[in-house]
């Protein structure tokens, strides 16, 4: 995993990274092109068609869970309330939650266990869609273990990382999800994010 920082305490961006070569005005120039979160379609707990629009000119935090998790995923919930409550104030801030078990986790199960977490509207997202879009997007792109595994405890393996997405849909930091002290970080850095934004 490659990262970018820079000057001005900006957060790195992270991922994998290529070059290329333009001419601008006659001079050869390399740019870099990082990774981005891709387009995507998913179906949410009211069961409406999401893309990438969603997410249009906004940050947002993402993670992968499922609802039956017997391990880390309640623990995950509990640090994303916190995050859910420091920024449901702020119409520029977004979560989704991506479920790695679609076969149970439908539409409607997502909705019962967002009502069961209190939360309402559309500021948390908690998604459904083909299992092997939700694992590509998940490894390939937000960098985080989101398979299934039959000896695992529940079924699955997953990452218990939340992570931060810029408006241009770069990663721009992953936190450990099960701590107090990855959630208190990450909403440090939400805010480290917002005011790059007002620059």
């Amino acid at each position: 995993m490659f990262s970018c920082g820079s000057e001005n305490n900006k957060l790195p961006i992270l991922g994998e990274r290529d070059w290329v070569t333009k001419t601008v005005d006659g001079k050869e120039i390399v740019d870099t092109i990082y990774n981005v979160i891709p387009p995507f379609t998913f179906v949410n707990q009211d069961s409406d068609t999401i893309t990438e629009k969603i997410v249009e000119g906004k940050i947002y935090v993402s993670d992968f869970f499922f609802t039956s998790c017997p391990t880390i995923c309640p623990v995950m919930k509990r640090q994303m309330l916190k995050v859910f409550k420091e920024i449901k104030a702020n119409p520029d801030v977004m979560i989704i939650s991506h479920t790695i078990d679609p076969e149970h986790d439908t539409p409607q199960v997502l909705h019962k266990y967002a009502e069961d977490l209190g939360v309402e509207g559309k500021q948390w997202q908690f998604v459904t869609g083909p299992k092997d879009k939700i694992y590509e997007i998940g490894q390939k792109n937000y960098m985080s273990t989101a398979k299934e595994d039959k000896s695992a405890e529940g079924g699955y393996i997953h990452s218990g990382a939340f992570i931060l997405v810029d408006k241009e849909k770069h990663v721009r930091g992953m936190y450990d999800g099960t701590t107090d002290e990855g959630t208190q970080k990450l909403l440090k850095d939400i805010t480290t994010l917002l005011e790059e934004y007002k620059k």
